[in-house]
């Protein structure tokens, strides 16, 4: 994965502050041009940080994705890691022995080991 700074970390800023948009209005909230943005948001969808959305097929709405959530919390480390995907990925379930517990966790169901 290969950022682009501070644009591409700009655009995800903004999609998380101000929620879903088009690239207009990324361009007005980053200083960016708008056909800036326009070739960054297919780049970003391709690494999986940010997801086109509809109704239309074209409309140019797009939202942050987790893992563009996760790239803004690791911001400060872009430059100081070698992959910064596996960085924001996080470790997989198949590496997580306590992946299933984990997913559990986040559905909100009981733990076995509960007496409730």
């Amino acid at each position: 994965m290969k950022l682009r700074q501070p644009t591409d970390f700009l655009i995800l800023e903004a999609l998380e502050d101000k929620g879903r948009n088009v690239a207009t209005n990324l361009a007005a909230h980053t200083g960016k041009s708008r056909k800036n943005i326009n070739t960054r948001l297919p780049v970003l969808e391709d690494y999986g940080l940010v997801n086109k959305i509809g109704p239309a097929e074209r409309s140019g709405l797009y939202e942050i994705s987790s893992m563009g959530k996760a790239a803004l919390v690791y911001q400060d480390q872009y430059d100081e890691v070698d992959d910064f995907d596996s960085l924001i990925e996080g470790p997989t379930a198949s590496a997580d022995q306590d992946g299933e517990a984990q997913a559990s966790f986040a559905r909100g169901e009981p733990d076995e080991d509960d007496d409730e």
